[in-house]
């Protein structure tokens, strides 16, 4: 049973811009969209998650997506909302992110089915490099006029920057090449519409306008807003870089401490976008939310429903104890539990000190661990007037000035957590 997309998209805030009539070639049939994703890591990152999302809601309204990894396009470099130049990959590197990528999407999209509407994974390199310059711009170039492209906001903002190196050739053909893309699709794969974010408009119609020009037909262009964060700043960015999929590149941990942290502006419309939560069951989390937002319900249900789709059950249920874990009143044993990776991106940016495991097992009392070892305080001095005021614990419990560290104190067999008062932690690593 066919679903209205577009009405999907509508109400979930991921509609931005449609040619006209899509709506209506949508509710013929089944019909074929894909969405380019620039293959230059073997990982995606939340930046691509829109697009994916577009394509998954399209494959649950009973249509067929079509996942396109820009080999081709990925050596070339797209100048859209760029201030430079990207680096070029070879071939090697493209097919290995291609295979990361796929594995990724496998989350999202349903490629295995048999039903007619399975996903399909394709890479432009595997038609582009059968072309020989003079072929493409005899057959594809000879359609488009430097008018046409010159006219693109992504090439007018490129030409009137200040960046003296200006846009190469390569990059000017950008345009054409994944305008060919959308030719050749709608060619062999019967594929009617391209999606992308909202930067994309410009490229995406060039293609419609091949299809018209050169495969005698009509294409269609639709676009998602580009996400962006109440605060101003960039989504999908931390002081770290970006928040990717891949758990070895951002932590499970990280990857949901991002969504928890989402301002409540930013987690109303996320929730929408990122999940496949229905509108009943979202308008209902916004008002148990505003009854009560200091209990964060948004934000929680959203990097749970993420962090779950992305990563797994199991990782969820990690980030959150993990999450909870400073405020868990059996600290001691929860805190062994975790696993060395999140344990140090839950204590990420506090104050270390090394001591060789040979001093630590010659004995480290509490002055050695606060002062003369560690210099985590300026003085034994200060480090004993802390102590008298029954204000230092080790892993969250108090200890006298006669205390001393042993191997019982070790998380992981290597960490020990000092604090003084609630706000100063300090951590020993025994290596």
């Amino acid at each position: 049973m066919m679903k209205n997309f577009v009405e999907e998209l509508t109400w979930r805030g991921m509609l931005h811009q449609s040619m006209p009539g899509v709506e209506e070639h949508l509710l013929e049939g089944m019909q074929s969209a894909y969405v380019g994703i620039d293959p230059t890591a073997d990982s995606l990152h939340i930046g691509h998650l829109v697009g994916v999302m577009m394509l998954r809601h399209f494959q649950l309204a009973g249509h067929k997506p079509y996942a396109l990894v820009g080999g081709a396009t990925g050596m070339i470099g797209d100048p859209s909302g760029k201030s430079a130049e990207r680096n070029l990959l070879d071939e090697k590197t493209l097919r290995h992110n291609q295979e990361a990528i796929k594995n990724q999407l496998s989350r999202f999209l349903d490629f295995d089915s048999d039903e007619a509407n399975s996903a399909v994974l394709v890479n432009n390199y595997d038609w582009m490099k059968e072309f020989s310059f003079l072929e493409f711009i005899r057959d594809v170039g000879k359609h488009i006029t430097v008018n046409y492209m010159m006219a693109k906001d992504s090439v007018k903002k490129r030409l009137s920057s200040e960046a003296k190196e200006g846009m190469s050739f390569t990059e000017f053909t950008y345009q054409l090449v994944q305008g060919y893309d959308f030719l050749h699709l709608y060619r062999e794969n019967n594929c009617s519409i391209q999606m992308g974010g909202s930067d994309q408009w410009g490229n995406i119609t060039t293609g419609t306008e091949l299809i018209r020009r050169i495969g005698g037909g009509k294409g269609y262009a639709l676009t998602c807003p580009l996400i962006t964060k109440a605060d101003g700043t960039k989504f999908g960015k931390t002081e770290g870089g970006n928040i990717w999929l891949d758990a070895k590149r951002t932590s499970p941990y990280k990857f949901y401490q991002y969504w928890l942290n989402s301002s409540d502006d930013d987690a109303e419309k996320y929730i929408k976008i990122f999940t496949f939560l229905t509108e009943e069951e979202i308008s209902d989390l916004v008002k148990t939310h505003a009854e009560a937002p200091h209990l964060r319900a948004l934000q929680k249900k959203l990097a749970e429903e993420i962090t779950i789709m992305v990563h797994s059950k199991e990782d969820f249920e990690n980030a959150e104890k993990a999450s909870s874990i400073l405020f868990s009143k059996s600290f001691k044993e929860d805190i062994k539990t975790l696993d060395e990776v999140t344990f140090l991106d839950v204590f990420e940016g506090v104050p270390q000190a090394f001591i060789s495991r040979a001093e630590f097992n010659e004995g480290l009392d509490m002055i050695g661990a606060l002062a003369a070892k560690t210099n985590f305080l300026n003085s034994n001095g200060e480090a004993r007037r802390a102590l008298k005021e029954n204000s230092i614990s080790v892993n969250k419990e108090k200890v006298k000035e006669d205390y001393q560290l042993s191997s019982e104190d070790l998380i992981n067999d290597t960490y020990i957590i000092l604090n003084k008062g609630k706000k100063n932690t300090y951590i020993i690593k025994v290596e």
